[in-house]
């Protein structure tokens, strides 16, 4: 099995930026692509962005393109989400997520293991 724990969650002001964090435990030989989902409240879980193993194919979704940048250390087994140009629309619960597929989805089932999530507020 593998865990992931994110942190780096929190209370923002428009225009600011946070940087999330998700570490994972346990089985990390088995995790190929990484990425983050968000849920707001009443919506359902949606795609922001993934990121393969070596870094080398990365996607995002188009409401954060050009503010947010994800990247990974594999020697940490860390994947971060670096937030810019916070908007309030961006508020959520932000779930990191693995999948043993070394393919780029965008879909909550392609995804194997999930995170507990962390709080993301951005006031207007």
């Amino acid at each position: 099995q593998v865990q992931l724990v994110e942190s780096g969650g929190g209370l923002v002001q428009a225009g600011g930026s946070l940087r999330l964090s998700c570490a994972a435990s346990g089985r990390t030989f088995s995790i190929r692509v990484m990425g983050w989902f968000r849920q707001a409240p009443g919506k359902g879980r949606d795609f922001v962005a993934a990121i393969t193993y070596s870094g080398s194919s990365t996607a995002y979704h188009d409401s954060v393109k050009g503010r947010f940048t994800i990247s990974r250390d594999n020697a940490k087994n860390t994947v971060y989400l670096q937030m810019n140009s916070l908007k309030p629309e961006d508020t959520a619960v932000y779930y990191c997520a693995a999948s043993k597929n070394n393919v780029v989805r965008t879909t909550t089932p392609a995804y194997d293991y999930w995170g507990q999530g962390t709080q993301v507020t951005v006031s207007s």
